[in-house]
């Protein structure tokens, strides 16, 4: 046998070192490499194909048609959705963490048919951590909101007096007293009752501006104040009674005791001769916009602490900061509580936004369809842990960017001014990487794929090109959407750690009172120009 191999062996030696038959070996080897190249890349190609077909059709099952967009359309930004679908190779848990997203969605949405198809519970749900329960917490916020004997007053306002503006727990809860009256069939209570703003031109900015300036009234004349029809609030989400109110967004700015009380008096010719109810035709387009604010509580404004800084300086005092005080005070109080409606816009707003994220967090390597754990809900999370607000990453900057047909009233900026300012921030804060971006241009949002430092998060819905009017824009969206997402954005800014925008903007304006008698006074403001106050 070792004799054959001997023989083998020589012989096959001398056939290799043949001309020819190093010609076939050379022309196999090649064979081999090419043959498992092709096979490579085929392979790479169907596992790239499978899996961007297992994510878009997991997505079109999980979700059904209609999706949140029937109530309004929100979406991270790009950066986040690409590294959702990079991830989605990579990470062996990432069909739980987006099943479970997909699985909240639809449970806002009230689709319990989607969780029938996994097999599993409504209560088999990991808790949300970014959600609020909004069926509850409506009727925590309407009994809060009554007047009943021996109650203590109810709170809305977040942080010490320190973190707010001078005063601002105790006017709000004179203001409360003052809309909540304790007998409103008094004969001798007198009334403001006035629509909100319908004409065009009027933004959602300039139509809360105009009703603070009415609350101001009544308090300065003793009257309390009735909201009446809001044109915004005019459409199918905005059901029954709250349809073409205020209140189908946050609570009602009275009482509905003394609400009847006005809407019977208004019906008496005798008491609009005597003074007993006026409306916004009594009053001067000048005397509701700059008017005297109340003097009930002196002059706190005289105190409030610098925090707001233009062109790298703080400013310490202005000439309406006796408005600025008294409209942060208005709109904190109007917008104290929000309604069942609202609190699931904003639900819908985080959970497309911010639900993988808190996803991520609550399954931490685990599959919650297989680890059920039964929920118990004890005393503490029913009477303490319900009352912490809505997971949210942090920290978080947001940035409103105005400019448009805004450019006829201020300097507007383009996008890049406002990101030095953030640049800033991130300086001192290296841990800041987030920003929530409202603005009503497309070009803004364009631009904001180009900083990739940070990570966007913004409403998806149609932005304006070129410098049409703001009502024209708001116009082509419905005035469904072109209410709700406003109205989100303003919401997620007042929440946010840090703020940037234009003191010019009545809507930045706004956002930034909100925030100073929301507890974030000493965040500061970074604004990209000056508001015609200095």
């Amino acid at each position: 046998m070792k004799t054959l191999e001997r023989l083998i062996s020589g012989k096959a030696l001398k056939l290799g070192n043949s001309f020819p038959c190093q010609i076939c070996i050379i022309g196999f080897l090649c064979g081999i490499c090419l043959t498992s190249l092709f096979l490579t890349a085929f392979t790479s190609l169907g596992t790239f194909e499978l899996a961007a077909f297992s994510f878009s059709s997991s997505s079109s099952t999980f979700l059904p048609s209609n999706s949140t967009t029937h109530i309004i359309n929100m979406v991270s930004s790009i950066d986040h959705k690409l590294k959702w679908n990079n991830k989605a190779n990579t990470e062996d848990n990432d069909d739980e963490v987006n099943l479970l997203v997909s699985a909240w969605d639809n449970l806002l949405l009230n689709n319990e048919d989607f969780l029938k198809k996994l097999g599993v519970n409504k209560s088999d749900v990991p808790n949300a951590i970014h959600l609020e329960n909004c069926e509850e917490m409506s009727r925590v916020r309407e009994r809060l909101d009554k007047r009943i004997a021996n109650q203590t007053f109810p709170t809305w306002i977040n942080g010490g007096d320190e973190e707010n503006y001078p005063l601002t727990r105790r006017v709000q809860s004179d203001l409360w007293i003052h809309q909540h009256h304790s007998d409103c069939e008094n004969t001798k209570l007198k009334f403001l009752v006035a629509d909100w703003e319908t004409l065009h031109i009027y933004g959602s900015g300039a139509q809360i501006t105009e009703m603070t300036g009415l609350l101001a009234i009544a308090i300065n004349e003793n009257r309390i104040l009735v909201a009446n029809y809001y044109n915004r609030a005019d459409h199918n989400g905005c059901k029954g009674s709250s349809r073409g109110s205020w209140s189908c967004y946050f609570l009602p700015e009275t009482s509905e005791e003394c609400r009847k009380r006005a809407f019977a008096v208004v019906r008496d010719k005798e008491a609009w001769e005597s003074g007993i109810v006026t409306s916004k035709q009594n009053y001067s387009s000048k005397l509701i916009w700059a008017g005297p604010i109340p003097k009930l509580w002196g002059k706190p404004w005289s105190y409030m602490k610098p925090t707001t800084e233009i062109n790298g300086s703080l400013i310490s005092t202005h000439r309406k900061m006796d408005r600025r005080w008294w409209r942060a005070q208005a709109v904190r109080y109007l917008m104290r509580f929000q309604t069942e409606y609202t609190c699931n816009l904003m639900n819908i707003a985080r959970n497309t936004a911010f639900g993988k994220e808190a996803a991520e967090i609550v399954l931490s390597g685990r599959d919650w369809r297989k680890n059920k754990k039964r929920k118990i809900r004890t005393e503490i999370e029913e009477q303490v842990w319900s009352n912490h607000k809505p997971w949210i990453p942090r920290p978080i900057l947001s940035v409103h960017v105005r400019m448009g047909d805004k450019a006829r009233e201020m300097r507007v900026a383009a996008l890049e001014e406002y990101m030095r300012l953030a640049d800033r921030i991130k300086d001192r804060f290296p841990d800041l990487k987030r920003i929530w971006l409202s603005t009503e241009m497309k070009e803004v949002v364009d631009r904001s794929k180009g900083y990739g430092r940070w990570r966007f998060y913004y409403t998806e819905v149609a932005r304006q090109v070129g410098n049409k009017s703001m009502a024209e824009y708001e116009a082509s969206l419905g005035r469904e959407i072109s209410t709700n997402y406003p109205l989100v954005n303003f919401l997620m800014a007042s929440e946010a750690d840090f703020y940037v925008g234009a003191l010019g903007s009545t809507w930045c304006f706004l956002i930034d009172g909100m925030r100073n008698t929301g507890g974030k006074v000493m965040s500061g403001y970074l604004s990209v120009n000056k508001d015609r106050f200095w």
